[in-house]
Protein backbone atom coordinates (compact mmCIF):
# COMPACT_ATOMS: atom_id res chain seq x y z
CA UNK A 1 0.00 0.00 0.00
CA UNK A 2 3.12 2.01 0.88
CA UNK A 3 4.45 1.70 -1.87
CA UNK A 4 1.51 2.27 -4.71
CA UNK A 5 0.64 6.20 -2.74
CA UNK A 6 4.67 6.70 -3.28
CA UNK A 7 4.43 5.43 -6.90
CA UNK A 8 1.00 7.96 -7.05
CA UNK A 9 3.03 11.24 -5.35
CA UNK A 10 6.36 9.92 -7.64
CA UNK A 11 4.07 10.61 -10.55
CA UNK A 12 2.21 13.53 -10.14
CA UNK A 13 5.18 15.11 -8.84
CA UNK A 14 6.97 14.63 -12.53
CA UNK A 15 4.59 17.27 -14.41
CA UNK A 16 4.71 19.81 -11.02
CA UNK A 17 8.46 19.93 -11.54
CA UNK A 18 8.08 19.56 -15.96
CA UNK A 19 5.39 22.81 -15.05
CA UNK A 20 8.08 24.85 -12.57
CA UNK A 21 10.76 24.15 -15.02
CA UNK A 22 8.96 25.20 -18.53
CA UNK A 23 5.30 25.51 -19.91
CA UNK A 24 3.42 22.46 -22.29
CA UNK A 25 2.56 23.49 -25.02
CA UNK A 26 -0.89 20.65 -24.81
CA UNK A 27 -3.39 19.69 -22.35
CA UNK A 28 -1.12 17.58 -19.44
CA UNK A 29 -3.95 14.78 -20.48
CA UNK A 30 -3.34 14.28 -23.89
CA UNK A 31 0.56 13.93 -23.00
CA UNK A 32 -0.07 10.88 -20.46
CA UNK A 33 -2.61 8.64 -21.61
CA UNK A 34 -0.56 5.31 -19.62
CA UNK A 35 -1.29 6.78 -16.43
CA UNK A 36 -4.64 5.89 -14.80
CA UNK A 37 -7.58 8.14 -14.19
CA UNK A 38 -6.38 9.26 -11.23
CA UNK A 39 -2.64 9.80 -11.74
CA UNK A 40 -3.46 11.89 -14.94
CA UNK A 41 -6.73 13.55 -12.83
CA UNK A 42 -4.02 14.60 -10.57
CA UNK A 43 -1.72 15.51 -13.43
CA UNK A 44 -4.51 17.66 -14.71
CA UNK A 45 -4.96 19.60 -11.53
CA UNK A 46 -1.20 20.55 -11.27
CA UNK A 47 -1.16 21.87 -14.90
CA UNK A 48 -4.11 23.83 -13.56
CA UNK A 49 -2.60 25.15 -10.16
CA UNK A 50 0.58 25.90 -11.95
CA UNK A 51 -1.81 28.01 -15.03
CA UNK A 52 -0.45 25.99 -17.89
CA UNK A 53 -3.06 24.04 -19.14
CA UNK A 54 -4.23 25.21 -22.44
CA UNK A 55 -8.03 27.26 -21.96
CA UNK A 56 -9.73 29.45 -24.03
CA UNK A 57 -9.42 31.42 -20.99
CA UNK A 58 -6.08 32.02 -21.14
CA UNK A 59 -5.45 35.80 -21.32
CA UNK A 60 -3.61 37.70 -24.56
CA UNK A 61 -0.46 39.33 -24.18
CA UNK A 62 -1.39 43.07 -22.60
CA UNK A 63 0.91 44.53 -24.80
CA UNK A 64 -0.40 43.38 -28.36
CA UNK A 65 -4.14 44.36 -27.13
CA UNK A 66 -3.02 47.81 -26.17
CA UNK A 67 -1.59 48.32 -29.85
CA UNK A 68 -4.48 46.73 -31.79
CA UNK A 69 -6.63 49.22 -29.49
CA UNK A 70 -4.45 52.49 -30.39
CA UNK A 71 -4.13 51.39 -34.18
CA UNK A 72 -7.83 51.45 -33.81
CA UNK A 73 -8.13 54.65 -31.87
CA UNK A 74 -5.75 56.79 -34.52
CA UNK A 75 -7.74 59.55 -35.82
CA UNK A 76 -11.15 58.75 -34.01
CA UNK A 77 -11.26 61.30 -31.59
CA UNK A 78 -14.55 63.92 -32.55
CA UNK A 79 -12.44 66.55 -33.70
CA UNK A 80 -9.97 63.58 -35.72
CA UNK A 81 -7.45 63.47 -33.00
CA UNK A 82 -5.97 59.92 -31.66
CA UNK A 83 -7.12 58.74 -28.66
CA UNK A 84 -4.21 58.01 -26.25
CA UNK A 85 -4.26 54.57 -24.06
CA UNK A 86 -2.57 54.62 -21.28
CA UNK A 87 -3.29 51.62 -19.65
CA UNK A 88 -4.79 47.76 -20.50
CA UNK A 89 -5.76 44.96 -18.26
CA UNK A 90 -8.61 42.45 -18.23
CA UNK A 91 -11.73 43.15 -17.95
CA UNK A 92 -13.91 40.98 -15.38
CA UNK A 93 -15.74 39.43 -18.38
CA UNK A 94 -13.73 36.84 -20.17
CA UNK A 95 -12.68 37.83 -23.54
CA UNK A 96 -12.93 41.62 -23.10
CA UNK A 97 -10.26 43.88 -21.87
CA UNK A 98 -10.66 47.25 -20.03
CA UNK A 99 -8.60 50.28 -21.43
CA UNK A 100 -8.29 53.42 -19.79
CA UNK A 101 -7.67 56.60 -22.07
CA UNK A 102 -5.59 59.73 -21.18
CA UNK A 103 -8.22 61.87 -20.63
CA UNK A 104 -9.33 59.06 -17.88
CA UNK A 105 -11.70 57.38 -20.32
CA UNK A 106 -12.47 53.75 -19.75
CA UNK A 107 -13.72 51.47 -21.98
CA UNK A 108 -13.85 47.89 -23.23
CA UNK A 109 -12.37 45.64 -26.01
CA UNK A 110 -12.13 42.56 -27.32
CA UNK A 111 -8.58 41.19 -28.00
CA UNK A 112 -8.36 42.10 -31.32
CA UNK A 113 -9.72 45.09 -30.43
CA UNK A 114 -12.74 45.29 -33.62
CA UNK A 115 -15.26 46.08 -30.68
CA UNK A 116 -15.27 48.88 -28.30
CA UNK A 117 -18.02 49.04 -25.40
CA UNK A 118 -18.88 52.60 -24.31
CA UNK A 119 -22.28 53.95 -22.16
CA UNK A 120 -24.34 50.68 -23.19
CA UNK A 121 -23.06 50.73 -26.87
CA UNK A 122 -20.66 48.52 -28.79
CA UNK A 123 -18.98 50.30 -31.90
CA UNK A 124 -17.58 48.66 -34.51
CA UNK A 125 -13.74 50.31 -34.35
CA UNK A 126 -13.37 49.36 -38.03
CA UNK A 127 -16.20 51.86 -39.32
CA UNK A 128 -16.55 53.40 -36.26
CA UNK A 129 -20.64 52.44 -36.36
CA UNK A 130 -22.65 52.86 -33.53
CA UNK A 131 -24.03 49.14 -33.92
CA UNK A 132 -26.54 49.48 -30.34
CA UNK A 133 -27.86 52.78 -31.95
CA UNK A 134 -28.37 51.09 -35.21
CA UNK A 135 -29.76 48.33 -33.60
CA UNK A 136 -31.95 50.21 -31.43
CA UNK A 137 -33.28 52.45 -34.29
CA UNK A 138 -34.34 49.32 -35.96
CA UNK A 139 -36.23 47.71 -32.83
CA UNK A 140 -38.21 50.91 -31.67
CA UNK A 141 -39.43 51.79 -35.41
CA UNK A 142 -42.92 52.81 -35.81
CA UNK A 143 -44.49 51.67 -38.86
CA UNK A 144 -46.48 54.94 -40.12
CA UNK A 145 -49.26 53.10 -41.33
CA UNK A 146 -49.64 51.38 -38.16
CA UNK A 147 -50.60 54.72 -37.14
CA UNK A 148 -54.08 56.17 -36.75
CA UNK A 149 -53.31 59.23 -38.95
CA UNK A 150 -56.86 60.42 -39.13
CA UNK A 151 -56.55 61.24 -35.65
CA UNK A 152 -53.66 63.87 -36.40
CA UNK A 153 -53.43 67.60 -37.85
CA UNK A 154 -52.81 67.16 -41.56
CA UNK A 155 -50.67 69.25 -43.58
CA UNK A 156 -49.72 68.66 -47.21
CA UNK A 157 -46.82 70.82 -48.53
CA UNK A 158 -46.01 70.86 -51.99
CA UNK A 159 -46.42 67.76 -53.57
CA UNK A 160 -46.45 65.90 -50.19
CA UNK A 161 -44.68 63.17 -51.66
CA UNK A 162 -42.47 62.40 -48.58
CA UNK A 163 -44.16 61.72 -45.12
CA UNK A 164 -43.39 62.84 -41.04
CA UNK A 165 -45.27 61.62 -37.87
CA UNK A 166 -44.80 64.64 -35.00
CA UNK A 167 -46.07 63.99 -31.79
CA UNK A 168 -46.11 67.82 -30.28
CA UNK A 169 -47.07 69.38 -27.09
CA UNK A 170 -48.61 73.16 -27.70
CA UNK A 171 -46.46 74.58 -24.92
CA UNK A 172 -43.31 72.80 -25.46
CA UNK A 173 -40.04 74.93 -26.54
CA UNK A 174 -38.55 72.40 -28.55
CA UNK A 175 -42.14 72.01 -30.46
CA UNK A 176 -41.81 75.44 -31.62
CA UNK A 177 -38.41 75.35 -32.84
CA UNK A 178 -39.26 72.40 -34.52
CA UNK A 179 -41.91 74.30 -36.24
CA UNK A 180 -39.48 76.98 -36.64
CA UNK A 181 -37.44 74.50 -38.88
CA UNK A 182 -40.15 73.04 -40.52
CA UNK A 183 -41.25 76.07 -42.25
CA UNK A 184 -38.81 75.55 -45.04
CA UNK A 185 -39.29 71.99 -45.67
CA UNK A 186 -41.89 70.96 -48.30
CA UNK A 187 -42.63 68.56 -50.47
CA UNK A 188 -43.51 66.56 -47.08
CA UNK A 189 -47.52 65.53 -45.70
CA UNK A 190 -46.65 66.19 -42.14
CA UNK A 191 -49.05 64.54 -39.35
CA UNK A 192 -49.26 65.91 -36.33
CA UNK A 193 -50.71 64.23 -33.04
CA UNK A 194 -51.56 66.36 -30.45
CA UNK A 195 -49.41 65.08 -27.33
CA UNK A 196 -49.85 67.00 -24.14
CA UNK A 197 -47.72 66.57 -21.34
CA UNK A 198 -49.45 67.70 -18.35
CA UNK A 199 -46.72 67.17 -16.03
CA UNK A 200 -44.52 69.67 -17.58
CA UNK A 201 -47.43 72.20 -19.34
CA UNK A 202 -50.48 72.12 -17.33
CA UNK A 203 -52.19 74.43 -19.56
CA UNK A 204 -51.31 72.45 -22.46
CA UNK A 205 -54.32 70.04 -22.89
CA UNK A 206 -56.86 73.63 -22.85
CA UNK A 207 -54.47 74.83 -25.81
CA UNK A 208 -54.92 71.47 -27.49
CA UNK A 209 -58.66 71.33 -27.19
CA UNK A 210 -59.35 74.64 -28.16
CA UNK A 211 -57.02 74.07 -31.19
CA UNK A 212 -58.64 70.13 -32.08
CA UNK A 213 -62.02 71.67 -31.42
CA UNK A 214 -61.64 74.32 -34.27
CA UNK A 215 -63.07 74.35 -37.55
CA UNK A 216 -60.06 74.66 -39.27
CA UNK A 217 -57.61 72.29 -37.20
CA UNK A 218 -54.27 73.04 -39.26
CA UNK A 219 -54.62 76.75 -39.76
CA UNK A 220 -55.48 76.98 -35.85
CA UNK A 221 -52.20 75.17 -35.34
CA UNK A 222 -50.09 76.86 -37.81
CA UNK A 223 -52.12 80.30 -36.26
CA UNK A 224 -50.41 79.38 -32.90
CA UNK A 225 -46.94 78.94 -33.82
CA UNK A 226 -46.77 82.19 -36.10
CA UNK A 227 -48.89 84.44 -34.15
CA UNK A 228 -49.24 82.76 -30.73
CA UNK A 229 -52.78 82.98 -31.48
CA UNK A 230 -55.88 80.36 -29.96
CA UNK A 231 -59.29 79.83 -31.46
CA UNK A 232 -62.01 80.43 -29.52
CA UNK A 233 -63.11 77.84 -26.82
CA UNK A 234 -65.79 75.88 -27.98
CA UNK A 235 -67.11 72.29 -27.27
CA UNK A 236 -66.41 69.11 -29.53
CA UNK A 237 -66.04 65.60 -28.94
CA UNK A 238 -61.88 65.06 -27.40
CA UNK A 239 -61.99 61.34 -27.58
CA UNK A 240 -59.64 61.59 -30.39
CA UNK A 241 -57.37 63.40 -27.81
CA UNK A 242 -57.61 60.65 -25.59
CA UNK A 243 -57.00 57.96 -27.93
CA UNK A 244 -53.69 59.75 -28.79
CA UNK A 245 -52.45 59.90 -25.15
CA UNK A 246 -53.07 56.11 -24.80
CA UNK A 247 -51.32 55.68 -28.38
CA UNK A 248 -48.10 57.77 -27.27
CA UNK A 249 -48.00 55.79 -24.03
CA UNK A 250 -48.12 52.46 -25.86
CA UNK A 251 -45.63 53.35 -28.41
CA UNK A 252 -43.21 54.77 -25.54
CA UNK A 253 -43.32 58.33 -26.82
CA UNK A 254 -42.01 60.07 -23.39
CA UNK A 255 -40.61 63.90 -25.00
CA UNK A 256 -42.10 65.95 -27.78
CA UNK A 257 -41.31 67.18 -30.03
CA UNK A 258 -40.84 63.30 -31.23
CA UNK A 259 -40.74 62.29 -34.53
CA UNK A 260 -41.02 59.50 -36.75
CA UNK A 261 -40.11 58.95 -40.65
CA UNK A 262 -41.32 57.51 -43.91
CA UNK A 263 -38.87 54.08 -42.67
CA UNK A 264 -40.61 53.83 -39.14
CA UNK A 265 -37.57 55.30 -37.26
CA UNK A 266 -38.12 57.32 -33.98
CA UNK A 267 -36.05 60.69 -33.33
CA UNK A 268 -36.71 62.36 -30.14
CA UNK A 269 -35.89 66.13 -30.54
CA UNK A 270 -36.23 69.14 -32.57
CA UNK A 271 -33.82 68.82 -35.82
CA UNK A 272 -31.89 71.45 -37.89
CA UNK A 273 -34.06 71.85 -41.63
CA UNK A 274 -30.70 69.89 -42.99
CA UNK A 275 -31.03 67.13 -40.92
CA UNK A 276 -34.65 66.98 -41.10
CA UNK A 277 -34.15 66.62 -44.94
CA UNK A 278 -31.84 63.80 -44.91
CA UNK A 279 -33.90 61.22 -42.66
CA UNK A 280 -36.79 62.73 -44.95
CA UNK A 281 -35.05 61.69 -47.91
CA UNK A 282 -35.50 62.25 -52.06
CA UNK A 283 -38.26 64.53 -52.90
Amino acid sequence: MFQRHLSLAVSLAAPLTACLAAPLAIPLTARLPRLSLAVRTGTLLLGLACGLVSLPTVAADLEAVRKAAQARLAHAGEDGSTITITSVRPAPLPGLYEIVTEDHALYYVDEAANFLITNGSIIDLKSLKNLTAERIREVTAIPLDSLPLNLAIKHVKGNGKRRLVVFSDSDCPFCKKLENELASVTDVTIYTFLYPIVQLHPNAPEHTRRIWCASDRQKAWSDYWAKNALPESRDCDVSALETVQRLGQKNGIQATPTLIFADGHVVPGALPTAQLEKNLGPR
